[in-house]
């Protein structure tokens, strides 16, 4: 039998980076995961074990942690595609370098002192080749919830099927998002909040007749709003809430008209989908080498 090597990256999962600036008083607080990964010429290390090409996956962790010093955390993206250049230059034999951030929010409550805040993550991913970058700005965890203008009806039935039909049920999901950027020229920070402020109002001013309308218009708009963005993913776990049957109960006049809920964290119907625009440039293996469908 024969037998060869396929597709290979390696690289440091989850370098938890934790930036403080003290130039002035009040100082400012960047909480990061940071994950690298290079793709390249590394077979060798595959077949006999040879690491002379091999960038220490300890040096790329260093190497996050140094250059949230040397180049600083103005935003995830530009600290993302600063880190991927880095790194190519520091490992000749890497074709591309991929760089996944994630940004914990915190609230000011003093001039140095913080509140972790729930919510949303904010994310990013740098693919830096040779010749070009990508970079996939994002969220995840975005717990979003409508109490109503949602309905799932007029779906296939067979003898298994036992869900019935909803005219009024609660939406409810917890968004990831990404967007592609054109370009590397951004002002990522302005893109990312109007991006964040373009899918909230359109969850909650969009009627849903599934789940899959509601993403692709919240996908839609922000094409819309934003045209140097060439495409958007998503992926919603369906976050299910049943409606509790009262009848059993022996309580006169103790109906449920759509008030008291169950909320079931499992199984769950997980929608995923991409809106592209029409005339979208291409983001070629680059774009195609992230992992998962979002």
């Amino acid at each position: 039998m024969t037998h060869r090597l396929g597709a290979n990256q390696y690289g440091k999962a989850e370098t938890r980076v934790v930036r403080i600036v003290r130039d002035t008083p009040v100082h400012e607080i960047h909480d990061l995961n940071v994950s690298t990964a290079l793709r390249g010429d590394f077979a060798a290390a595959h077949t006999t074990g040879d690491q002379s090409r091999v960038l220490p996956t300890d040096t790329q962790k260093n190497t996050a942690f140094a250059y949230a010093k040397l180049h600083g955390v103005s935003s995830i993206e530009d600290y993302a595609l600063a880190l991927g250049r880095r790194l190519l230059e520091a490992c000749p034999a890497a074709e591309q370098a991929q760089i996944k951030v994630e940004r914990y929010a915190w609230d000011r409550i003093g001039d140095h002192s913080f509140a972790r805040r729930g919510g949303g993550v904010r994310t990013a991913v740098a693919t830096v080749g040779r010749d070009e970058a990508h970079v996939l700005s994002g969220i995840q965890e975005l717990v979003l919830l409508n109490t109503t203008d949602s309905e799932f009806k007029g779906f296939l039935v067979d003898e298994l099927t036992t869900l019935p039909e909803a005219d009024d049920r609660i939406l409810a999901t917890s968004l990831v998002a990404r967007w592609r950027h054109g370009s590397t020229d951004v002002d990522w920070n302005a893109s990312y909040d109007a991006a964040l402020a373009t899918l909230l109002r359109t969850f909650a001013g969009t009627y849903s007749r599934a789940l899959q309308e509601t993403l692709h218009a919240m996908g839609g708009a922000l094409l819309d709003a934003q045209p140097g963005l060439a495409e958007v993913r998503f992926s919603a776990p369906n976050k299910h809430h049943f409606l509790v049957d009262f009848s059993g109960f022996r309580v006169d006049g103790l109906t449920n008209e759509g008030e008291v809920f169950v909320a079931a964290d499992r199984p769950y119907g997980l929608i995923e989908a991409q809106v592209l625009r029409d005339d979208a440039p291409p983001a070629g293996d680059a774009w195609l080498a992230v992992a998962g469908f979002c």
